[in-house]
């Protein structure tokens, strides 16, 4: 499977701000954003240059892609789905995005990010419908209950899970279950429901040169 080996931490500084890859580490003082707010380089700190409206779709394009972490043919093709769905092609693009499994793993607070996430999902460590899928982007659809594998639930990788989820700020459109350690998928994601840091718009406008 292919991925993205750009060390994580200089994506979030080319991005200019969190993408929050790296799970906890991005809230404490050790995140790079804190410590080196600039773009990578061997020049050190730059000033920022006038950039053109193209130029900044791509940024824009580039972040939400780094955010998820996905490739580029990979996110294009997402975008393409949502383009021929109903409604805005820029809110459908969100809705495919946060219904992958491995974000929504991610949102519900069984992975600390959405690379750790999408290991434990390849893994085959969760059941959807007490059926296991280890596909990260398989998209989740309203009714279906996921569950820790319980051969899983002694794994290391789960060890005091329960008190992180009591600190879990799950979004509305997901029911969390947290003393039996299952969760519901209630309804379609509403940007409402996620403080999103990006603009759809500004994708839809890049793909549509």
């Amino acid at each position: 499977m292919s991925k993205n080996l750009d060390p994580k931490c200089k994506q979030c500084r080319r991005a200019g701000e969190k993408l929050f890859l790296k799970g906890e580490r991005c809230d404490t003082a050790k995140c790079a954003i804190v410590k080196r707010n600039f773009p990578p380089g061997m020049h050190g700190i730059k000033g920022k240059s006038r950039q053109s409206e193209y130029g900044l779709q791509l940024q824009e394009k580039q972040k939400v892609k780094r955010e998820y972490g996905l490739l580029e043919k990979q996110f294009k093709l997402t975008f393409e789905k949502g383009k021929t769905q109903a409604g805005k092609a820029g809110e459908n693009l969100f809705k495919l995005l946060e219904t992958r499994f491995d974000n929504t793993i991610y949102r519900l607070g069984f992975a600390s990010s959405r690379t750790q996430a999408r290991q434990l999902v390849n893994h085959g460590h969760f059941l959807i419908n007490n059926k296991k899928v280890n596909i990260p982007s398989y998209q989740v659809k309203i009714g279906e209950v996921i569950t820790i594998k319980a051969g899983s639930r002694k794994s290391k990788l789960f060890a005091g899970l329960d008190e992180k989820l009591k600190k879990a700020q799950v979004p509305g459109w997901l029911n969390l279950d947290v003393k039996e350690l299952t969760a519901k998928v209630l309804h379609k994601p509403d940007i409402e429901d996620i403080k999103t840091n990006f603009n759809t718009q500004m994708i839809v406008e890049f793909y549509s040169k």
